[in-house]
């Protein structure tokens, strides 16, 4: 959420002193910021703010920061994750970007890099979501967020599945998208189970999709789904 246009981060940290810090430096630099001193904190300040960008401590009490950023990571692809830790094991880096972490900040660090850091996601994330919001017919989906709106009416929430199976069948409008490549693509494997679901899923995006009568989703026998609208 904007408070007076002012960009808002959500800070995870359990150090009270370096929360402190931090959060007062970016003050300083025009942003909001939202301090939480563990996960589960963090998490229900995430849905009641929607903040614009995550910087999160990796060991926090009750939910550490690479769980709390696989569950936010399920509602929301998009918003910039930033990750601090006193960690320096490559496989601890490698695990925070494999979650879904933009960057990654050892501890100890200055503010200043921490801001340029910020500044950098925060402007590459702008143009990434102004590409990724598209127009389907009298919607709008915003694949970033994962929400679809008719019109001027409330936000239909998506999962992720269903956001990236969207995402996939506009990219190939009017086209028919491969079933067995999706299949492998989104859900690891084709078998029935698995197709079974996509099936399942396509149905649920379908009624989404219910309130403007161009759109459909047309079951392509034996090669797999094409939108048309």
């Amino acid at each position: 959420m904007n408070i007076e246009n002012k960009t808002t981060i959500l800070l995870a940290e359990d150090e009270p002193a370096l929360g402190q810090i931090i959060k007062e430096s970016l003050e300083t630099r025009n942003f909001t910021v939202l301090l939480c001193e563990d996960g589960e904190k963090a998490m229900n300040t995430y849905k009641k703010m929607q903040p614009e960008l995550l910087v999160l401590d990796v060991m926090m009490p009750k939910k550490d920061g690479f769980t709390l950023a696989k569950e936010i990571r399920t509602m929301d692809n998009g918003i910039p994750i930033i990750f601090l830790t006193a960690k320096s094991q490559t496989q601890d880096v490698v695990e925070g970007f494999t979650i879904g972490g933009n960057d990654y900040l050892k501890k100890p660090f200055s503010m200043e890099e921490l801001i340029v850091r910020i500044n950098n996601l925060l402007h590459r994330t702008i143009i990434q979501r102004t590409a990724n919001i598209l127009q389907l017919g009298n919607y709008t989906f915003d694949f970033p967020k994962q929400t679809l709106q008719f019109k001027s009416e409330d936000h239909i929430q998506l999962t992720h599945r269903e956001a990236h199976l969207l995402f996939h069948l506009i990219k190939n409008k009017n086209q028919v998208l491969d079933r067995s490549l999706i299949l492998n693509k989104l859900w690891g494997n084709d078998d029935f189970f698995n197709a079974r679901s996509m099936d399942v899923f396509i149905s649920k995006l379908r009624k989404k999709l219910k309130l403007d009568d161009s759109i459909q989703i047309l079951n392509v026998r034996g090669f797999g789904y094409k939108i048309v609208y």
